[in-house]
């Protein structure tokens, strides 16, 4: 079989969320299924480190796909295009876009709906472009995929799909993420917080992941004499002038280091570093950080929505992310040592419940339900 597959998220050197779940899948598919040929789509120039094998085509469809009207041209004529002139048997999509013009059987990967609840997160021309064609892609998958249960049942509930068209693959994390030794961690809190505990967000800098009330409860932790610092690891997205503001005006902003974007080996030394991962988002599809946390031994205080819970488990403290004196009561909570030592118990019993491996596994499965 010819496989297409949606590859612009696959970005040098830039590999984030729908990259990352794109880049570990593929590589994976790939080596286990050399009988099958893989077209990878790219929208732009292309790095040879994602031609994985032999058995990769790539090509590059123009024009580059980041904006809803190049959107709707990229997957509504270039890319039918695509697929009949390299005779695609079918069209796997990574990242929710489907193309309602071909007739190929199509696996559509739906990380989540946050468009849906949180609209005004995304610009306009973006927000009508989500609602209006992902409900549309949803009932022309011939397969659905989503991370986590919760956004399965999400995708049940506001496209009304049969159960019967989603599974749920989960996401992994990298073996690059796990625990340190003493005199690691040490050099990592003298580097970083000046040898002191911290604990750690990761992720893009924006509204959805609720940084501004984070820093909130994080001044009034440290109003309370406590040591520790907090390192916010990530690139400034958008909608990020609340938490500007806010930190502004801290009492204790000298406590709180903003790292920006690392490469994933200085990450992974930095998150197995950390005293606990404060990631108190208001919506997420999985949460990565979570479990990249918990393979580190890491716990996490997180919020008690979505789909956190359940990657979470017993590994993590569960918050109300729109309550600030909850976040701050939780972090003085975690520095019990019976309570911290409890969750980081819990965290490799939690942590192998999800990999790359199953995903991919469990991709494929998918892939096969929609071959024709």
């Amino acid at each position: 079989m010819r496989i297409a597959v949606n590859t612009r998220f696959l970005l040098q050197n830039k590999l984030e969320g729908i990259g990352v779940f794109t880049n570990e899948v593929c590589k994976r598919l790939v080596a286990a299924h050399p009988e099958h040929e893989f077209i990878f789509l790219f929208d732009r120039p292309y790095s040879q480190e994602f031609v994985y094998a032999k058995n990769v085509e790539p090509v590059v469809v123009s024009p580059q796909a980041r904006h809803a009207i190049l959107f709707y041209l990229w997957f509504e004529w270039a890319i039918p295009f695509a697929l009949k002139k390299h005779k695609a048997d079918l069209f796997f999509s990574p990242d929710g876009y489907l193309s309602l013009k071909t007739k190929l059987p199509q696996v559509q990967v739906i990380h989540d709906l946050a468009f849906e609840h949180y609209p005004q997160n995304v610009g306009k021309m973006a927000s009508w472009h989500y609602r209006h064609f992902f409900p549309k892609y949803a009932r022309k998958a011939k397969k659905i995929l989503t991370v986590s249960a919760y956004s399965k049942a999400d995708v049940i509930k506001q496209y009304g799909v049969s159960d019967r068209k989603i599974d749920v693959v989960y996401n992994g994390a990298k073996d690059v993420f796990k625990p340190i030794g003493p005199e690691e961690k040490q050099a990592i809190m003298q580097k970083y917080s000046q040898g002191a505990p911290y604990f750690l967000y990761v992720g893009a800098l924006h509204q959805r992941k609720n940084i501004g009330n984070l820093l909130r409860a994080f001044e009034d932790f440290k109003d309370q004499g406590h040591p520790h610092k907090l390192l916010i690891v990530g690139r400034k997205a958008w909608g990020t002038a609340e938490m500007e503001s806010i930190f502004n005006v801290m009492q204790h902003q000298n406590d709180v280091v903003f790292t920006g974007r690392v490469d994933d080996n200085e990450l992974a030394k930095i998150v197995a570093g950390a005293y606990a991962l404060t990631y108190v988002s208001y919506f997420e599809g999985f949460g990565i950080p979570i479990l990249e946390a918990m393979q580190c031994g890491v716990p996490s205080i997180t919020s008690n929505l979505t789909s956190m819970p359940e990657v979470a488990g017993k590994a993590g403290l569960l918050v109300d992310p729109f309550n600030v004196n909850d976040i701050a009561t939780t972090m003085t909570q975690i520095t019990n040592q019976e309570t911290y030592l409890n969750l980081q118990s819990e965290c490799q019993n939690q942590a192998q419940k999800f990999s790359w491996e199953k995903t991919a596994d469990k991709v494929w499965q998918g892939i096969e339900k929609a071959m024709p």
